[in-house]
């Protein structure tokens, strides 16, 4: 495929986990590429599996109106599907044999005359892009996730209606806390980064919080706990992140999927620290899993906007031929950079970050 065509007809798609604003992309991307490029846009379904099982339709100008406000994404999505490492089966010992499909990719593509690809996710969908964009296929990223750890970008769309849901659940369990004079223990997402935990714990006023860029220690932990108690503090909250590990321990695996590109699904570290507190202290400990309620909802307003402003950059992207870019935001301005700068790394919480500063002028406990 040429990169430097002109375009004509290009395809959309969301991978990886769903969160608030992906409908917000699709409809700004559709819509403008529609009236204001007399462009064709095609929706590929369930990401990159719509590209290997060639599931595409065409996208008019009303098929994408009214979903604006709506959550999750109306292409549907998929975090299993890499072209260049696909599962197509399995073994004899009951393993998946993982295969590069990409060929039977570009073969969809050209059949339906797509000229770019609009690829609205993750790291993962970054590296899936970046692996195509090796083949010839061009592509410009679109950056979203919960977790807030791509590169390059100050920030992704849907991590602000993720760090809302996490406060108001956060908040919520004061209430039970205070009552039961209980420790609470309320478990984030955000797998190796600690952008959500950070943000919502310092939002609730967490006297704990625990992120995976600074190992803790249990001593540690249940020493604030017993301190805060006899100081007449009759409650503690903690925010922990899914990927915070004790010092010299490991990151708490909830199970590991074999035939993802990803397999290893973090969870559960609350509940393991919980019952480690109840027995050095005796106080009363409990755990909270938020688990996918955080990538759930109406996107607030400050997503929805960042949203068009992202989709409307990569339509400009792509109508100048500026193809194999991620756009991105910096220091409040929109703009893009290579999608290889991107893929197949992490964004995470740097030890000198101004708001561990911030958290611990308050003196809230950052486990070590």
């Amino acid at each position: 495929m040429a990169a430097k065509r002109k375009v004509a007809r290009i395809g959309i798609l969301t991978g990886g986990g769903d969160c608030p604003g992906l409908n917000a992309v699709i409809r700004v991307v559709t819509k403008t590429a529609i009236t204001q490029h007399g462009l064709e846009v095609f929706g590929i379904e369930d990401g990159f599996l719509g590209l290997i099982r060639n599931r595409m339709r065409p996208l008019s100008f009303d098929d994408v109106s009214n979903i604006l406000t709506v959550g999750g994404t109306v292409l549907g999505t998929s975090n299993r599907a890499n072209p260049a490492h696909f599962a197509t089966g399995n073994a004899a010992d009951g393993k998946p044999i993982f295969e590069d499909v990409t060929n039977r990719v570009i073969e969809h593509i050209t059949d339906r005359q797509l000229d770019a690809i609009v690829c609205i996710g993750g790291d993962g969908t970054m590296s899936g892009a970046a692996s195509l964009i090796e083949r010839g296929v061009p592509c410009v990223g679109v950056p979203k996730t919960i977790d807030n750890d791509l590169m390059h970008t100050d920030l992704t769309f849907g991590f602000t209606t993720a760090v809302e849901t996490a406060t108001e659940c956060l908040d919520r369990i004061h209430s039970t806390a205070s009552s039961h004079h209980r420790v609470m223990l309320v478990e984030t997402m955000g797998r190796n980064a600690g952008w959500l935990t950070l943000h919502a714990g310092l939002a609730s006023g967490a006297d704990i919080i625990l992120i995976p860029e600074i190992p803790y220690s249990v001593d540690i932990v249940s020493e604030t706990c017993l301190k805060r108690s006899r100081r007449g503090k009759r409650f503690t909250i903690i925010a922990i992140s899914e990927g915070a590990k004790p010092k010299d321990g490991e990151q708490t695996v909830n199970k590991i999927v074999h035939d993802s590109p990803d397999p290893i699904r973090l969870g559960g570290v609350s509940t393991v620290l919980a019952e480690q507190i109840s027995a050095k202290t005796g106080l009363e400990t409990r755990a909270t899993i938020l688990g996918h309620i955080q990538r759930g909802g109406t996107p607030v307003a400050f997503d929805r906007v960042l949203a068009m402003r992202f989709g409307y950059k990569a339509l400009e992207l792509l109508v100048q031929g500026k193809l194999n870019q991620l756009v991105v935001l910096q220091h409040d301005d929109i703009r893009s950079v290579p999608i290889s700068d991107v893929a197949d790394q992490q964004r995470i919480v740097s030890c000198d970050h101004p708001l561990l500063a911030v958290a611990r002028s308050v003196g809230t406990c950052m486990g070590d």
